[in-house]
């Protein structure tokens, strides 16, 4: 296998130098440009070693590592400046060197560096096979398929008994499709570590696992990654215990819809306040048809218009499983059905003073999953809904 090395300098003479310290092989390829040739190589520089010359250039040099960070990359420079070097390291420096390092020091030196970009191609390679297969997204480090990472991270936490804490992320209704493109993964990416995970749930719509972290401290760290968006985005944020999958995600995605309808509660929608007003007023069990028609207007309002939009978005996406949803006095049912599975998504609200949906899933005549999920009238919001039933097809289909 051969190795690609790139030279970067506005001197020519560093490419002498640099050339005479390299035992190349007859496959190994030997590229060299200045600091204004590298924009039009990004991709081509990603899946090189880089040996920058930073005498002269201290800016151009950090620019380039924060451009490349990832990308193993080597400066050298004419004596040891602590200070820059520091700064080269929190840029994505991989090693540094200068011009008096020994030629057999160089070269041990280097080693490191190839064996990382051969490991770094071989994760290209790998990732290339969980994009087609739909594991990761295209641009970004998210997972789509978070069923699975997510139980196999909840087994590494509870075996190893660290602190981690599971986030849901979503913007509210009104402006989630505002947001361009990557834009609120990659400002998210941008504010984690590199052992955090990020899954993507809905458009625009994110899990998110940190490890050894608390609830105070991932409260700090989603400020600073809130502050970077020019629209309104929210978060709910839960304490990873010994809950099942279900029961996290339920609880963050409760904490999410909770802060949307305080934050539309707080500026100014008075029809919510309103209505919070007065269920806050009245006893759950003291109006009977009052609940009633809540339940009734919820059914028409929130519950059939998501269904119909769910199963529009699915109807051709899901093969060899049809969509049925329906609604009728008291109950709403969204169900999957396939030759060897099936579920159903069923919302009622018996005695009219809670909100029930139970789900029901069977991938053979064996294997029969229920659960139930309790709610209170108020809280089943279109967004809650969409989530919900986002989350029942990835397992029904999983």
């Amino acid at each position: 296998m051969s190795d690609r090395i790139v030279l970067i300098s506005d001197d020519s003479d560093f490419f002498d130098y640099v050339r005479l310290k390299l035992e190349l092989r007859k496959s190994d390829e030997l590229y060299t440009y200045a600091f204004d040739d590298v924009p039009d190589k990004l991709h081509f520089l990603e899946e090189s070693v880089l040996i920058i010359n930073s005498e002269s250039s201290k800016e151009k040099t950090l620019e380039l590592l924060k451009i490349f960070k990832g990308t193993p990359s080597i400066v050298i420079s004419f004596n040891e400046d602590e200070q820059f070097k520091k700064k080269c390291y929190r840029a994505g420096l991989f090693d540094y060197m200068t011009l008096l390092t020994p030629d057999s020091e160089f070269r041990a030196r280097i080693l490191p560096a190839l064996s990382m970009l051969a490991l770094l191609e071989k994760n290209r390679q790998y990732r290339k096979v969980l994009v087609q297969k739909k594991v990761l997204t295209q641009n970004n480090e998210v997972f789509i398929d978070y069923s699975n990472i997510i139980d196999n991270e909840l087994a590494e936490i509870k075996k190893n008994v660290c602190s981690a804490v599971f986030v849901a992320i979503a913007p509210n209704e009104n402006t989630k499709f505002l947001f361009q493109p990557n834009v609120i993964e990659t400002v998210i990416l941008n504010n984690i570590r590199r052992n955090d995970i990020l899954m993507n749930y809905a458009p625009n719509k994110y899990f998110l696992i940190m490890h050894d972290i608390d609830i105070n401290s991932a409260n700090k760290i989603w400020g600073n990654i809130q502050s970077q968006f020019s629209q309104k985005i929210y978060a709910g944020i839960t304490k990873i215990t010994n809950q099942s999958r279900q029961q996290i995600i339920n609880d963050a995605l409760n904490k999410l819809h909770e802060a949307i309808v305080h934050d539309k509660i707080q500026y100014g929608d008075k029809n919510s306040l309103k209505s919070l007003k007065t269920k806050q007023s009245s006893s759950p069990y003291s109006n009977f048809k009052l609940y009633r028609q809540q339940f009734s207007q919820k059914l028409e309002q929130v519950i059939a218009p998501v269904f119909y939009q769910i199963q529009q978005k699915y109807v051709s996406k899901l093969a060899g499983i049809t969509i049925e949803q329906g609604s009728g006095d008291g109950y709403g049912v969204f169900y999957l059905k396939g030759k060897h599975l099936s579920g159903s998504f069923r919302v009622t609200s018996p005695g009219f003073a809670k909100i029930n949906i139970d789900i029901t899933m069977q991938k053979n005549s064996d294997e029969v999953d229920t659960k139930r999920i309790t709610l209170e009238p108020e809280e089943l919001e279109q967004g809650l809904l969409e989530d919900l039933l986002e989350q029942f097809i990835s397992e029904v289909k999983g």
